[in-house]
């Protein structure tokens, strides 16, 4: 829809409240007005921002998601985020539910910066569950919107925000997409944009990976670990960071790598490994006990970020060091 269109379609009775104290807009030829974002973004005569507009003119990296996100999403969310921060890079996000929130927030956890481009104006904390990472943003980032001041969340306002999304930064992670989804608009607003899209693949049989998988058919960069992203990143940012290997691979057994796969149901999973449904229920009951599985709405179970992320599991530590003897002696 061009922009004009989505404009129309937002009431103009809004957008008539008084700048914040430190609120500023900043117009196509200001100093301020980010080089990356071009007459071919489409995106307006003004961008309204609270916090820090500096920040748009440093190098950044966009990385958006599913709002119903996965654990597997969460985790890349999480994993881009942290490595984008500590390359030195501002971290660009929706500011939504599920991978946007994911990624801001570990990026402000690993010492970076976030600029959230809102969907109403930019004093406006939406979603609400998210105003952690709002308040850091307009802190110590920023927060950026094409609607003016007192403009409440509107549908039509979301495609040209994504516009802006994928025209602030070279490059845009895509950590999981169903398809169709939201998130396509901003992915086609970055290839129309000649920005490079980094994508996560998934599970050929999962729905939740299907507009990730198609996005990598289409040529975008695929990312399969922490390497490849980084790699990623110093190619396309000239920029570099010491890649954290991890030796640690724990063997979780056969449900966990199954759920790896494909988040399932438990009869289904069953099926698939031959089990009894109530062996594998007491199976899958232990790895939720251990922070390793997680049951999603939809009743599929699904590997938590912690699993994903190679996080130590205190329980097994603590089982591990009864087994060696490291445990504390008990004195009677």
């Amino acid at each position: 829809m061009p922009l004009e269109e989505i404009l129309r379609h937002i009431p103009e009775e809004e957008g008539h409240a008084p700048c914040p104290s430190d609120g500023w807009e900043v117009h196509p030829g200001d100093d301020l007005w980010p080089e990356m974002v071009t007459d071919a973004a489409r995106v307006g005569d003004v961008i309204y921002g609270v916090g820090d507009p500096s920040l748009m003119g440093e190098p950044c990296l966009s990385i958006i998601g599913a709002r119903r996100a996965t654990p597997y999403g969460l985790a890349i969310a999480k994993l881009a985020g942290r490595i984008a921060a500590e390359c030195g890079l501002v971290v660009v996000s929706g500011g939504a539910l599920g991978c946007d929130a994911a990624a801001s927030r570990s990026a402000i956890a690993a010492g970076g910066k976030t600029i959230l481009v809102a969907g109403s104006s930019a004093e406006n904390v939406y979603p609400k569950t998210n105003r952690d990472i709002f308040a850091e943003a307009r802190a110590h980032g920023c927060v950026l919107s094409l609607a003016p001041w007192g403009t409440e969340p509107h549908r039509f306002a979301f495609p040209v925000r994504n516009r802006l999304i994928a025209g602030l930064s070279k490059a845009l992670v895509v950590c999981e997409a169903s398809m169709p989804s939201g998130t396509f608009s901003t992915a086609q607003a970055a290839s129309d944009l000649d920005r490079r899209i980094y994508a996560a693949p998934g599970s050929i049989f999962s729905p939740y990976s299907r507009g990730t998988n198609w996005l990598l058919e289409q040529g975008a960069t695929i990312i399969v670990d922490e390497t490849s992203l980084e790699l990623a990143i110093s190619s396309d940012y000239d920029v570099a960071r010491l890649v954290r290997q991890q030796f640690e691979d724990p063997e979780r057994g056969e449900v966990l790598k199954a759920l790896i796969a494909e988040p399932k149901r438990a009869d289904d999973l069953a099926e698939a490994l031959s089990m009894e449904v109530i062996t594998l229920l007491r199976t899958l009951a232990d790895y939720e006990a251990m922070g390793l599985v997680a049951k999603l709405p939809d009743g599929c179970y699904a590997p938590t970020e912690a699993a994903l992320l190679g996080a130590e599991d205190p329980k097994a530590k603590k089982r591990q060091r009864a087994r060696t003897g490291g445990g504390r002696a008990k004195h009677g």
